[in-house]
């Protein structure tokens, strides 16, 4: 009884500590029962808060920290939506993205107008505002798209891309009617408006970017780099605020401005999925469940009809705008199911419309009960509204994305692409794991999540005790990075007379497709070590080989600078490692930038034409120049010098002076070292990896050259 006393059972619930045991129960339970009964978690989420909010038992009020919680919930879904984003495909697909917006804004504003004026018999206002809240949606299940790995699909580009366009054009609606019941719609307004939209977008997309890439070159601390990332995605979603927008808005352009910065395969970027995930956007489900009123089905017929109704009309008009889309650029049926689950959903601008217009008085009734914008039964209607196309969301974007998944899995069996990529990372110094991991995960597929190895060589004639432990804890050490990214890393410990001959050894046993290196950042490069490199590395390694050393970040780097000597087109290594450099565009949407001959330079254009990656050509004849170079290379670029053989069309004499360039031009720079493969060069000098007929000579080499070769034809 003493129990009894002390906690209050009355409901709803006010004791913090049950409340938020009650909800964390329901975000655990949610997808386990669900997925039995192959329902999308994300509705279990809602249904749960209908159940357990103010109009089912009652067991929680939707109260202010509910509302705080899922107000940062929703923020996160539109920053995850930014910031994972493919922004090559982005800037590929701009004009679709604006197509899309407009079709999934005119079209749904068209329905809502007519629905309004001649179905339910609205005024011409109320119409307009109704048909705003048709336009806009909310990217609910957008969670699910990572589930089956498809964030970057260009259908998934086309509807973020899409969703800034039609968000903003719906909430400058209602800027517009809340400022004509004001009588302050005039040319001041829309000049203020203008204005200060600009100075958002400036600050954001400009000023947020130099701030990031600051903070997180000199600050490495975990718990930092994700307190910064929520201080810019809540101070974007304010400046939206004050800029008079939505703070959705703020929030997707955070995400853009930060998304170069945050590899797609780092630590960072798996710890803000992860607590988004598990914490901030089932708050906003559920709280979105806990506005659910089914009474309002069985004692108001006038909601009935107003909810009927609207969800039709937004149903039919978001299905035309994905159809449509789909047919303008002969998209697949799974795909047009994809824009049309994630358009669907209505959640975040039509709750911000429908609670402004209904705050609007327009005026009385004889009785003097207020006459609202938006009345009590479009209220009601709306959240009826909001659960059934939520319901749709999730159910028809589960179903088109497992289909492109799948479509994506059997066309890579199909082209032999799920290669035998193995990477083996030789770590010597702790100082250097984390940014010889990072190195490892951008130029990694990212299909193979237990492809990375990590070796530590001791030295037999090395009579240290306590090198065996101190190996361990480096080991160990990698193992905690990689896991951070979830990615499985393998730990090898060897004992040899000689640490090459060590790494060299284990890369054959290995069958290593890429052997990564590294320099510390306080060690000049020196001809004695390239000399010794290229003995060990250059002549006995048949894997791709990197030596890298880092002076900041490699996620902060802004451009990656690849010089080529002449005719390096030419050898069997030159697919390897240049399917290595696009996978660094595609995991960190950083632009590379080759500088090579003229002939050079074309292959790798026909290349580029049909791979797009956000890249510029050079072409240049004076390799040996580093002063060439320099005065072209910032501080924010990162070198990398594809090195060659003697007896190799590309070989260079003024190789062994690379150190005194390094040392000399780029000690401030980033720098890495590629040894291609050394088998025989392709016969004829010729090489076009678009057409499969010369991909012959390449196919015949091994199961890896194969792999390789394919991956340029399928991307």
């Amino acid at each position: 009884m003493l129990l009894l006393n002390i906690l209050d059972t009355s409901l709803p619930f006010t004791n913090p500590v049950l409340k938020f045991l009650i909800i964390l129960i329901i975000i655990l339970l949610a997808p386990i029962i669900l997925n039995k009964l192959k329902i999308p978690h994300i509705l279990g989420l809602i249904v749960a808060g209908a159940v357990i909010g103010p109009n089912g038992f009652n067991l929680l009020l939707r109260d202010s920290s509910i509302i705080l919680s899922g107000t940062a919930g929703l923020l996160y879904i539109m920053f995850l939506a930014g910031l994972e984003i493919d922004m090559n495909e982005f800037k590929k697909n701009k004009f679709k993205s604006l197509l899309f917006g407009l079709f999934t804004f005119s079209i749904p504003m068209t329905f809502g107008v007519l629905v309004g004026i001649f179905i339910l018999k609205f005024s011409v206002l109320t119409s307009v505002l109704l048909a705003s809240m048709f336009a806009s949606h909310t990217l609910i299940a957008y969670p699910i798209l990572g589930k089956f790995g498809i964030t970057k699909n260009r259908a998934v580009n086309i509807v973020v891309g899409g969703t800034m366009i039609t968000d903003t054009l719906a909430l400058l609606v209602l800027a517009i009617i809340v400022g004509m019941t004001k009588g302050s719609v005039g040319s001041e307004f829309w000049i203020r408006l203008f204005i200060s939209v600009m100075i958002f977008g400036f600050i954001v997309l400009n000023i947020f970017p130099i701030i990031g890439r600051w903070f997180l070159k000199r600050y490495q601390d975990n718990i930092s780099q994700y307190i910064f990332v929520l201080v810019i995605l809540f101070l974007g979603s304010f400046l939206a605020e004050v800029a008079g927008v939505e703070a959705i808005i703020g929030a997707l352009l955070s995400g853009f401005a930060l998304n170069r910065l945050i590899p797609s395969t780092s630590p960072l970027m798996n710890r803000i999925e992860f607590v988004g995930n598990a914490i901030f956007i089932p708050f906003f489900l559920i709280g979105v469940g806990m506005l659910i009123d089914y009474r309002a089905f069985f004692t108001d017929f006038e909601t009935i009809l107003v909810a009927l109704v609207m969800t039709v009309a937004v149903t039919l008009a978001k299905f035309i705008a994905a159809w449509a889309t789909q047919k303008s650029f002969k998209f697949s049926a799974d795909e047009r199911r994809v824009i049309f689950g994630l358009s669907i959903a209505h959640a975040a601008v039509t709750l911000a419309t429908v609670s402004v217009g209904y705050n609007i008085i327009i005026g009385e009734t004889e009785t003097g009960e207020p006459i609202r914008l938006l009345g009590e039964s479009i209220l009601n209607g709306t959240i009826i509204m909001i659960l059934v196309t939520c319901t749709i969301s999730t159910f028809v974007v589960q179903k088109g994305a497992r289909n492109l998944s799948l479509f994506q899995s059997t066309a890579k069996d199909k082209n032999n692409v799920v290669n035998e990529e193995k990477i083996l990372i030789a770590i010597n110094n702790a100082d250097t794991v984390e940014e010889l991991i990072s190195l490892s995960t951008i130029i990694k597929s990212k299909e193979n999540k237990d492809s990375l190895f990590a070796l530590h060589v001791i030295n037999n004639d090395n009579n240290d005790v306590h090198a065996e432990t101190s190996a361990i804890k480096i080991l160990d050490k990698a193992i905690k990075i990689a896991a951070s990214t979830d990615i499985k890393l393998s730990k090898l410990l060897r004992y040899d007379l000689n640490i090459m001959n060590g790494i060299l050894n284990v890369a054959k046993e290995k069958k290593a497709t890429d052997l990564v290196l590294g320099l510390h950042i306080k060690t000049n490069i020196s001809e004695s070590f390239l000399g010794s490199l290229t003995e060990g590395v250059l002549s006995k390694c048949n894997a791709t080989s990197f030596i890298y050393k880092a002076s900041q970040p490699i996620a902060t780097i802004k451009r990656h600078i690849v010089i080529m000597p002449n005719n390096v087109e030419n050898e069997v290594g030159f697919p390897f490692w240049l399917d290595n450099i696009w996978n660094i565009s595609y995991n960190t949407g950083a632009k590379i930038i080759f500088y090579g001959t003229e002939h050079s330079i074309k292959v790798i254009q026909n290349i580029h034409s049909e791979h797009p990656i956000d890249a510029d050509f050079i072409i240049f004849n004076s390799w040996s120049s580093s002063k060439a170079l320099s005065s072209n290379i910032k501080l924010d670029d990162n070198l990398i010098f594809i090195l060659t053989r003697k007896d190799e069309p590309s070989y260079h004499k003024n190789i062994k002076n690379i150190s005194i360039y390094l040392n000399r031009y780029f000690k401030s720079n980033n720098f890495i070292l590629v040894c291609p493969i050394m088998q025989t060069h392709i016969p004829n000098g010729t090489t076009d990896f678009n057409n499969p007929s010369l991909l012959e000579p390449l196919e015949k080499l091994d199961e890896i050259g194969k792999t390789i070769a394919n991956v340029f034809r399928k991307k």
